[in-house]
């Protein structure tokens, strides 16, 4: 009889050991998870600097645009830009800014955020805006007359940041 008791005791120990070691296995992964986040955040920010510095250094090669600039004006000038931008970027794929980490970071943050439900109604909400019919790609320009959509606030300060210029 005593043998298991001392079973029972040694199991009851065995079981409160392993769920100990998992619970610091699980907040391990969590760590370097968050760790892992980060350096890909990191990496996303300087790959967007990087895309930033190129586009102004383009545009400095473009003349100044007066500061009293027509409506003319600043539409050529952006026009000259938009050129610019798409030639230096022809050879430019999918997944140079937006890696796959960084687009499984950005889901698992939007998931983070927006559980079950409230994901859904955020997505019937982009669903139901009046740009679903724009194609968006890589070099892809947006057109000005479609709709721009607003990020809630709280999505915003999860996600890295961006530069004002983006």
């Amino acid at each position: 009889m005593k043998s298991v008791g001392n079973l029972y005791i040694f199991f009851l120990i065995f079981v409160a050991s392993a769920i100990t070691a998992l619970g610091q296995d699980v907040a391990l992964s969590a760590n370097e998870s968050r760790r892992s986040n980060e350096l890909v955040a990191s990496e996303f920010e300087a790959r967007v600097q990087r895309y930033t510095e190129r586009r102004e250094e383009l545009e400095s090669q473009l003349p100044t645009l007066p500061k009293q600039a027509t409506a003319e004006e600043i539409t050529a000038h952006k026009k000259a830009l938009q050129k610019k931008m798409l030639a230096d970027r022809t050879t430019v794929k999918r997944g140079v800014i937006f890696t796959a980490e960084a687009e499984q970071m950005f889901r698992s943050i939007i998931v983070g955020n927006y559980p079950g439900r409230d994901r859904a109604e955020l997505r019937k909400e982009l669903a139901e805006a009046e740009n679903k019919s724009v194609v968006i790609k890589v070099n892809g320009i947006y057109p000005e007359s479609a709709e721009l959509l607003e990020m809630p606030p709280t999505l915003l300060l999860a996600l890295p940041p961006l530069p004002k210029e983006v």
